[in-house]
């Protein structure tokens, strides 16, 4: 079959691709994404954000019945897994059926399912279950996202990952009494919160000192005192082995040199994900670096018209970030391979979404050194909303520039901490004060309003 021509050729479909993708075939140019699932998305609605927060969310209203039993309102609410797990994958059909419509409704562009080959900086071979066809694409766009890290740990084949749990049809129909997960990133941390709030014991295995390293250590700290009663967490141990005992998992781990075992239902590897690179990235002269493909904040490889977005070059390897990348791509591929848009990736909120959640962006005392910016806080313990939902813990951090006032970042521990976060980040955006918060008379009963009451404490 001769060399077809498109305008731009994604490899991937997901948040990284799809944004950029239909800008550009809205602009009238031709469009051509290649995923291996043949379907828009990506991993986050496979296995990864809409999935684990579809989970997450149910749990959360369990919890919060739980808790307000408390208060002597009768009766006991059952967990059934099954149907938890069954409403996830509603969710995930919901939302495929919707990019599947949208798709359909935009001309110029098309998805294949397949896996694409670099052949040279501007000819991409695709192969698929009828054969292979080869495009020869002006634009290229390097969206083919993340994997799950396995490690070499003896036993590997016996756990199960996040992919495992959180995809169409999951592995796990039942809810285990006891658990072990290997990692204490934010998806191990997550993950064992949820099992953990439905009355599983879990225990959680760290090889580092710190669980959620490289995050502020004081937002940390005071996360780790609010997670549920039936998780156990272990730091600065090695793990050796996972070894199948009669259809359960024994765990081996090495703790401050004495040999400990545990024997649990399941076991859960999350010691983090790697980016996906495409064959042939390397041979044509594409450079990797320590996070993945080599960009700089205008996306460009090497070559002006090949780009890489989302979790790929492993800058901020979320979802929401990959969609902003991935406009940036579309806004410089229009003004023609010439930079006129650039991704901030110090500015991307982040969320854990434990229970409870923590939540930070911008710049923290950790990142800035001691004494180099200005804090206000505000306790939920005073809130209102706070105290209508029993949910009194944690509080608001916003981090100023001590000469001007100017936001430089914040983190939420507690209530609302995912959707605060996005309130802060959008001031911070905007460049804003103390003063600009202070003077902004929020929503009462509501979170946000302990925003204004933080900038507030300042004068």
């Amino acid at each position: 079959m001769a060399t077809q021509e498109v305008d731009l050729l994604c490899i991937g479909a997901g948040g990284a691709a799809y944004p950029a993708a239909f800008r550009l075939a809205k602009a009238g140019h031709e469009v051509l994404m290649v995923d291996p699932k043949g379907v828009m998305s990506g991993n986050c609605l496979y296995e990864g954000c809409v999935p684990s927060k579809a989970v997450r969310e149910t749990v959360a209203l369990y919890d919060d019945v739980q808790r307000f039993q408390s208060l002597g309102l009768q009766g006991h609410i059952a967990v059934d897994f099954a149907a938890l797990m069954q409403h996830k994958d509603a969710v995930q059909s919901r939302r495929y059926a919707q990019h599947a419509e949208e798709l359909a409704a935009t001309p110029r562009i098309r998805l294949c399912k397949g896996v694409a080959r670099l052949l040279d900086a501007h000819t991409v071979a695709v192969d698929s279950d009828q054969g292979t066809d080869t495009y020869r694409a002006a634009h290229i766009l390097i969206a083919s996202g993340s994997d799950v890290f396995l490690p070499p740990l003896p036993g590997a084949e016996l756990c199960l990952t996040s992919h495992d749990l959180y995809k169409p049809g999951p592995a796990l129909q039942s809810l285990p009494d006891e658990m072990v997960i290997i990692g204490g990133g934010y998806i191990g941390l997550e993950t064992a919160t949820f099992f953990a709030r439905l009355g599983t014991r879990v225990t959680l295995l760290q090889k580092g000192e710190r669980i959620l390293a490289g995050m502020d250590p004081a937002m940390v700290d005071q996360l780790l005192t609010l997670l549920p009663a039936g998780l156990q967490i272990h730091t600065d141990v090695e793990v050796q082995r996972v070894e199948d005992q009669a259809g359960r998992r024994q765990v081996v781990w090495r703790d401050q040199g004495r040999e400990v075992s545990q024997s649990v239902d399941v076991v859960v590897l999350a010691v983090g994900r790697h980016p996906v690179i495409p064959e042939g990235a390397e041979s044509i002269g594409i450079e990797l670096d320590h996070h993945g493909i080599g960009v700089g904040s205008a996306l460009q490889t090497r070559y002006p018209h090949i780009y890489a977005a989302g979790d790929v070059n492993g800058r901020v390897p979320l979802f929401h970030a990959a969609v902003r990348q991935s406009l940036v791509v579309a806004h410089n591929i229009l003004a023609g391979n010439v930079p006129t848009d650039y991704a901030d990736f110090s500015q991307v909120p982040t969320t854990v979404f434990t229970l409870p959640a923590a939540a930070y962006i911008g710049l923290t005392p950790d990142k800035a050194g001691s004494g180099a910016l200005l804090e206000a806080q505000y306790s939920f313990k005073e809130d209102a909303r706070a105290q209508i939902l029993e949910r009194r813990e944690g509080e608001i951090r916003l981090f100023f520039e001590p000469d001007t006032l100017r936001l430089k970042g914040g983190w939420i521990v507690g209530l609302d901490a995912g959707s605060l976060i996005g309130q802060i980040g959008t001031a911070l955006a905007a460049g804003m004060t103390a003063y600009d918060l202070a003077r902004f008379a929020d929503q009462h009963p509501m979170s946000a309003e302990g925003v204004s009451k933080a900038a507030r404490s300042l004068f």
